[in-house]
C-alpha cells in the first residue's frame, strides 16, 4: 500500500482530466477536494487489488450529471431549496453503509477524470478508506452501462443517490444498468444537473476481475509525464501522448463550437481550423460529456472507445467540455483504450453504433501505423 502525497494527488487528477477526454468534472474542484481533505489531517492510501482481502467490501462513489454549468434558471429553481453542506457522493456513500449494515473497506472511482476521480479519493479520505488501485473504465464515460461491470454482468445494484438538497434514493433493484441510467439521470435533472451515487457495491473477490488493474498508477503516470513535459519546456500533448502509447492527431485553432445541456448530457461539437503542418485541414469533434468521435476534412478520424484528448497550448494544461474559446490554440491528441474496451463486448457497450453512428471501430494504433 502507498500513502499519496498531495503531489501524487495533484498528478494522478491532472492525469485523469487528460484520460477524461473532455469529461469527467473539473480539475479545479477536484484539486480544491483533496486539499480540504488534507486539511482536515485525512490521508489517502492506495491499494493493489492484490492487497485487499476478498471478503473486503467496496463500493463506487461518484458525480452523475451534465458538465456544463448551471444556468441563471437552473438557479433560480433551486434558491429556495436547502443545501446539506456536505458532499453529496459522501453521504450516499454513507446512506449506502447504513442500508447494508456495514462498512465498506475502500471505493473504487468509476471513471478517470479530474472531478470524479477525486470524489472518490475524497470520500475514502474523509471515511478513512483504502483507495483501489483500478476502475471499471481507464477513461471517462458519459453513461453509467459503461463500464466494465456491465460487460462482465455485475449487478449495478443496489444504489444510492443524493443531492445537494438533502434528498437520497436507495435503489434495492433494477432491472438492468441502462435502467439504473435513466433513473439516476433523471434524478440528476432534476437536481441541477448533479448527483452523488453509489453502486455496485460487492466483495473485492467477486469484483477484481471486473475491473481494469493499476488505473491509478497509469494516471499517475500520464500526469508526471504532463508535469515533467511542462517543466523541461518540452511539448506537453507530444510526451503525454507518448508515454500513453499514442500520437498527435491534429494542431489549430477553436474557429467553432456549440453546446446544450440535453437529458442531463452536456451534448455538442468544436471544430478548429488547423495551423503549421496541419494548415489547409480542419478537425471536428463531437462530444456527449466526453469526446466520442472525430472527423479530419469531413473523414472519420478517432472513435470510441479509444480517446481524444485535448491541450490548450498556451496556457498548458488539459481542456474539458465545454470550456471553448474561439481562437483558442490547441492540439488534439489520441490514446489508445484499454484492452477490456476492445473486446466484442467491449465496442458492443462502448462502440460508435452505441452513440448511433453506424461505423466499424478501427483501434487507433492500426489507423496510425502505431506499435501495439
Amino acid at each position: 500500500m502507498k500513502k499519496l502525497s498531495r503531489q501524487d494527488l495533484y498528478d494522478i487528477l491532472v492525469g485523469c482530466t487528460i484520460l477524461g477526454t473532455g469529461g469527467g468534472g473539473s480539475l479545479e474542484k477536484g484539486l480544491d477536494l483533496v486539499d480540504k481533505a488534507i486539511q482536515a489531517g485525512k490521508e489517502f492510501v492506495l491499494a493493489g487489488l492484490d492487497e485487499v482481502p476478498d471478503h473486503a467490501m467496496v463500493g463506487v462513489p461518484y458525480m452523475c450529471g451534465a458538465v456544463s454549468p448551471e444556468t441563471e434558471e437552473q438557479e433560480m429553481k433551486y434558491r429556495g431549496l436547502p443545501r446539506i453542506g456536505e458532499e453529496p457522493a459522501l453521504k450516499a456513500l454513507e446512506e449506502m453503509e447504513g442500508y447494508l449494515g456495514e462498512k465498506f473497506y475502500g471505493v473504487i472511482s468509476t471513471e478517470l477524470g479530474g472531478g470524479n476521480t477525486a470524489v472518490a479519493f475524497y470520500a475514502a479520505a474523509m471515511l478513512g478508506k483504502k483507495i483501489i488501485d483500478a476502475d471499471p473504465a481507464g477513461r471517462s464515460v458519459p453513461e453509467l452501462q459503461h463500464s466494465t461491470f456491465y460487460i462482465n454482468q455485475l449487478p449495478i445494484y443496489p444504489v444510492a443517490v443524493a443531492n445537494d438538497f438533502g434528498d437520497v434514493v436507495i435503489v434495492k433493484e433494477v432491472v438492468n444498468d441502462e435502467r439504473a441510467e435513466a433513473l439516476v439521470r433523471a434524478m440528476a435533472v432534476v437536481s441541477g444537473n448533479s448527483v452523488g451515487v453509489v453502486d455496485h457495491p460487492a466483495r473485492m473477490g467477486d469484483i477484481k476481475n471486473a475491473v481494469i488493474p493499476g488505473a491509478i498508477s497509469y494516471a499517475l503516470e500520464i500526469g508526471r509525464a504532463f508535469r515533467e513535459a511542462g517543466e523541461n519546456g518540452k511539448d506537453i500533448a507530444a510526451e503525454v501522448a507518448k508515454a500513453g502509447g499514442g500520437c498527435i492527431l491534429f494542431k489549430g485553432r477553436v474557429s467553432q463550437y456549440s453546446w446544450d445541456t440535453v437529458d442531463g448530457f452536456t451534448i455538442g461539437d468544436v471544430t478548429i481550423t488547423g495551423e503549421g503542418e496541419y494548415a489547409g485541414s480542419t478537425y471536428k469533434i463531437w462530444f456527449k460529456n466526453e469526446h466520442i468521435i472525430s472527423w479530419k476534412d469531413g473523414s472519420v478520424d478517432v472513435t470510441v472507445p479509444d480517446l481524444i484528448c485535448i491541450i490548450k497550448d498556451e496556457e498548458r494544461e488539459p481542456l474539458t467540455n465545454p470550456n471553448y474559446e474561439e481562437g483558442m490554440r490547441v492540439t488534439v491528441f489520441g490514446l489508445p483504450a484499454p484492452k477490456e474496451w476492445r473486446t466484442g463486448e467491449g465496442v458492443k457497450a462502448f462502440g460508435p453504433r452505441h452513440f448511433g453512428f453506424d461505423l466499424e471501430y478501427i483501434p487507433l494504433e492500426e489507423k496510425y501505423g502505431l506499435k501495439a
